[in-house]
């Protein structure tokens, strides 16, 4: 199967399209602004699942009115270091950077801020949230609840969504440790480039329509599931159920979202809940200051030592050895920021789709 072709654009022009996508709907300029930034930082970070990628699907929800495009996120509910918050059904891009910082000025007040979003929208990447975090020298914690996509250990049918958690901690002279990851086998993201590219998935990622493992993309989008991290139980299945179903309740039960199978579709061709137990989605998001636990040096020259610790490991067999978390991501933004940002040709497609009905110049 011949490999895909990919056409390479710089990440400032992207930027600049996706700014102007949003804002031909109605959405301000610098809520534009921040939602492009999250989608750009996606793609920049190699993260093309999460990029522009799903500039299309926005364009869609936009158009039909399902996102609310000059929404008014506020608080509902508070407490010195926590706050509850509706998102009035905007762009995930705007409301969870809204919500975010509340979380991070909490903190800043009160040494921690614990902020649960609801009528809130795909928020991006979760990444992004932690990187914000850590501009204010600050550890952030980032989750949300997404469209049933997932079966849980040992089901047949899609349960709960990909439901990614990121945390990052700073260092002092070596890079930050950044963990962003789905508490399922893949993101789905994943698997619909797996399909543009017409390259099957790998075994163990999900399920058709029947319950049986396949390697066919096509096979999970038609009613199959993703599995959860780990797959079956002798491989850990059970510990990716239970983070996503922590996910699920931290982000949607404890703000008023939709939780689990609930949970509004992202994409139009996904299946309606058959009822609606909350609002939107929902989103969880944390920070701690590192002076309420130890001295702030200490700290990061302690994440410096554990980062060139590990980076020491014996390598195994065929490998340089073991990758901190956010060193793929950083290379990439290295080679993107200077080179551009490859697009596969439906990707291209898709935007060029958009700038048809928008009369926005693309190519």
């Amino acid at each position: 199967m011949s490999a895909p072709e990919f056409t390479t654009y710089p990440h400032e022009r992207l930027h600049e399209f996706c700014v102007r996508t949003f804002q031909h709907f109605g959405v301000p300029k610098r809520d534009a602004r921040t939602a492009a930034d999250v989608l750009i930082v996606a793609d920049l970070r190699g993260i093309d699942s999460h990029g522009v990628a799903r500039l299309h699907t926005y364009f869609e929800m936009l158009t039909l009115g399902r996102i609310n495009p000059r929404c008014a996120p506020h608080v509902v509910r508070e407490t010195l270091s926590t706050a509850t918050v509706d998102g009035d059904n905007g762009l995930g891009l705007v409301v969870g950077p809204w919500a975010n910082a509340v979380a991070l000025d909490k903190a800043e007040e009160a040494g921690s801020g614990w902020v649960s979003v609801r009528n809130t929208n795909h928020y991006g990447i979760a990444g992004w949230y932690v990187l914000e975090a850590l501009k204010r020298d600050l550890i952030g914690w980032s989750m949300t609840n997404t469209t049933k996509l997932v079966a849980p250990l040992w089901g047949a049918e899609r349960m709960l969504g990909t439901n990614p958690i990121a945390i990052g901690f700073p260092g002092l002279e070596e890079p930050p440790i950044v963990i962003d990851l789905a508490t399922c086998a893949a993101a789905y993201g994943k698997v619909e480039i797996a399909l543009r590219h017409g390259t099957p998935i790998p075994e163990g990622w999900a399920i058709d329509r029947e319950g049986r493992p396949t390697r066919e993309p096509r096979a999970m989008i038609d009613g199959g599931a993703i599995l959860p991290l780990g797959s079956e139980r002798e491989r850990g299945g059970h510990k990716g159920y239970c983070l996503a179903l922590m996910v699920d309740v931290l982000s949607a039960v404890l703000s008023g979202a939709n939780w689990g199978p609930f949970a509004p579709p992202f994409a139009l061709r996904q299946e309606i809940p058959a009822r609606s137990v909350g609002k939107g989605i929902g989103h969880f998001f944390g920070a701690l200051r590192i002076d309420g636990f130890i001295d702030p040096l200490e700290f990061k020259r302690q994440i410096d030592d554990v980062v060139r610790t590990f980076r020491a490991t014996k390598p195994a067999p065929g490998t340089n050895g073991p990758l901190l978390p956010g060193d793929p991501e950083r290379e990439a933004e290295v080679v993107r920021r200077r080179e551009g940002i490859p697009l596969v040709g439906p990707v291209v497609d898709d935007l060029r789709d958009i700038a048809k009905h928008t009369g926005i110049p693309f190519d």
